[in-house]
């Protein structure tokens, strides 16, 4: 009798478990199908995310072709400045820092340093309108002097962004720095917004100070100034925006600053200028390590 009991309860245990594993076989072939379906669904979004993605990188890869288009080229650097270099890392494909340059006439050359309200796709964008503001100042409106190409580009980027719908009424615009290479004379003529101008003579930094103001919309509505300096044989000038100053990184994940960028500038002032922009690259790669890219990034070096 105890075997009876003993083998009806082996048939129980197993009937049990042929149930259960029915069951579990058939939620296991369900839940496979829903993991297959939710599965494709996840490849099909990210096929989408990938195919809108690379359309939009494209798109941005275009525009930067644009926006290279309208700075200024290398044969027209190198027809007035000879001894240059450029060094020019924006924070991403496009950039809101710019440089760009015109002449004057056979001895006058014009260069812009400038840093657009923004940086990426707003900033290019606007740095596409600070551009077009000072083509018309100089190519349409004739002007020399470069007071008078600030004055009536501030003129144009407020009067273009008047109505942009924000309720400052377009306080967009950008800091930069004119100087206008009087070749015939060996001098530089000068106006500056917010951005100021160094010049390494005999192992000392000379700053010229800009104007407290933007070229837009600003507390400040006075005439740029006019300065001017006389160039010496061996002088370094350099043009700067301040994105490489406000780099965080470092072993303390602090903020490079101006005064480090001035002491680097001074330590390579006698290497070759295609040596110095490698080693300002290298030295701004070093110090951001692991950070991100805080802003675009612009230095121009001149050597007289």
């Amino acid at each position: 009798m105890y075997e009876f009991y003993v083998i009806l309860l082996i048939v129980f245990i197993y009937v049990i478990i042929k149930i259960y594993t029915k069951r579990l076989t058939q939620q296991n072939i369900q839940l496979e199908n829903i993991i297959s379906e939710r599965t494709k669904t996840i490849v099909n979004q990210n096929s989408e995310l990938e195919h809108k993605n690379k359309e939009i990188t494209d798109s941005i890869n275009y525009a930067q072709r644009i926006q290279k288009s309208l700075l200024a080229s290398d044969n027209l650097l190198n027809k007035n400045l000879k001894n240059y270099f450029v060094f020019f890392q924006p924070k991403d494909i496009v950039s809101g820092d710019f440089y760009w340059g015109a002449e004057l006439d056979e001895d006058r050359f014009v260069l812009v340093t400038a840093d657009s309200t923004g940086h990426g796709v707003p900033g290019a964008i606007m740095s596409m309108l600070n551009i077009s503001c000072l083509n018309e100042a100089i190519e349409g409106q004739k002007l020399k002097q470069p007071k008078d190409i600030l004055n009536y580009t501030r003129y144009k980027i407020i009067k273009h962004l008047s109505n942009d719908g924000s309720q400052e009424g377009g306080k967009d615009g950008m800091d930069c720095s004119l100087v206008c290479f009087d070749l015939k004379n060996n001098q530089l003529i000068y106006s500056a917004a917010n951005n100021p101008i160094w010049i390494v003579r005999d192992g000392v930094i000379i700053e010229l100070k800009p104007d407290k103001m933007p070229v837009g919309k600003g507390e400040k509505t006075d005439s740029f100034s006019l300065q001017s300096v006389e160039l010496q044989s061996g002088d370094a000038l350099y043009l700067y925006t301040d994105g490489f100053a406000d780099q965080f990184g470092g072993p303390k994940g602090k903020k490079f600053k101006y005064k480090q960028l001035n002491e680097l500038l001074l330590s390579v002032k006698d290497l070759p200028l295609p040596n110095q922009k490698d080693k300002l690259e290298s030295t701004f790669i070093n110090w951001q390590g692991n950070q991100e890219q805080v802003d675009d990034v612009l230095i121009i070096g001149i050597k007289i």
